[in-house]
């Protein structure tokens, strides 16, 4: 096992490092001021937290542990990201393999499921090793399947624990986030997390590092469960509101004031009095901006998607969802799979921008705190 640290040229090795090490794609590192480090001498006694996925979100996350204190090795498949992270002081594992025999706790931020499925469980995965692995804490912070995460805590726990305590195997948190990449980067994060107490309990300082809130969902897969049920319901009140707005355009009422009237009365919710989708009527939010930035369509089909696929398996009716899955698939094959998914109004509603009224709404509460 081998990885990369900021410091100065050259490196400390033995045989079997050095071999291994020549057939990676990191030798050029040897003459930028990086140097081989070997996490094994024990010599820091501070715990070791791993980061896989320097993504959007997971680059943000893993800044805000730095800035914390924490010692954290990180793993991209995009090097320069990685070099970025060892300008700030952290190292870098060429694989997953490698940066789970180098920490005790180990972050995952990832696309997709398949994406989750190989960093676990793959040829060079976090899990990989035969015999036990070293991290006692696993927290998976991706959005993804609650069938995928039951799985996943299933062969987590059939795993051992190279350390010796008095904890048998290691454990497993699925811990999806809502807050979009503006709370990733404040560090305002809401993480909905699914595993045992106990584990949540070892993971609160890591996760209070990168956001604000922690909600105990239950057993493994309830973290993941909730987020898909609130990008669910999410996706679905943008489409009502959207809707309805576009509707009341058509009947002659402007979308300020049929704001106004939804924000006061029961049609209330965080798609009209936070997030508008209506050009004009509120600043701050992708609307005013063109739809750019905020949540994508392409991101509100992948989760949209996955409560769709968890319906199935469950076997629950959701008509609303799978109408709402074709609208938005429809939207990004139409070209605006980048834009925020609030453009439903404009693109498929074929709403209208408003003139800017002399007092423009303010969204009434945290514009990140449903993404």
């Amino acid at each position: 096992m081998a990885f990369w640290r900021r410091g100065g040229v050259g490196w400390w090795s033995r045989s079997l490092l050095l071999r291994n090490c020549i057939t990676t794609t990191f030798l050029p590192l040897q003459n930028s001021g990086l140097k081989l480090f070997c996490a094994s001498s024990g010599d820091d006694p501070q715990q070791r937290v791993g980061f896989v996925g320097l993504g959007n979100m997971g680059a943000h996350m893993a800044s805000n542990l730095l800035k914390a204190g924490h010692h954290l090795t990180v793993h991209d498949k995009n090097e320069g990201v990685m070099r970025a992270f060892a300008e700030k002081g952290a190292d870098m594992a060429p694989t997953p393999h490698e940066l789970a025999d180098a920490c005790d706790v180990v972050i995952t931020m990832l696309p997709s499921s398949p994406h989750v499925v190989d960093v676990y469980m793959g040829p060079k995965g976090l899990l990989s090793a035969s015999d036990s692995v070293r991290p006692s804490l696993l927290i998976d912070a991706s959005t993804v399947d609650p069938q995928t995460c039951r799985r996943l805590a299933k062969r987590v726990a059939e795993c051992k624990l190279s350390s010796s305590s008095k904890q048998q195997a290691p454990l497993l948190l699925d811990a999806p986030v809502s807050g979009g990449v503006v709370g990733a980067q404040a560090a305002t994060l809401t993480f909905m997390v699914g595993g045992s107490e106990e584990a949540l309990k070892g993971a609160q300082h890591l996760l209070k590092a990168m956001g604000t809130r922690v909600v105990h969902c239950g057993g493994a897969g309830n973290g993941a469960a909730a987020k898909v049920c609130n990008n669910l319901a999410l996706a679905i009140s943008m489409a009502g509101v959207s809707e309805a707005l576009a509707l009341g355009q058509r009947l002659g009422i402007d979308a300020h004031t049929l704001s106004n009237i939804f924000n006061s009365s029961s049609a209330r919710c965080w798609s009209s009095d936070t997030y508008n989708p209506v050009p004009g009527v509120m600043s701050g939010v992708p609307a005013s901006r063109n739809y750019q930035g905020g949540f994508s369509c392409h991101l509100m089909v992948k989760d949209v998607g996955l409560a769709m696929a968890a319906a199935d398996e469950s076997g629950s009716s959701v008509p609303l969802g799978l109408q709402v899955f074709d609208m938005y698939t429809a939207v990004c094959k139409a070209g605006q799979s980048s834009d925020d998914f609030s453009v439903i109004f404009q693109h498929y509603y074929k709403g209208k921008p408003e003139q800017e009224a002399s007092i423009d709404l303010k969204p009434q509460r945290s514009i990140t705190e449903n993404l």
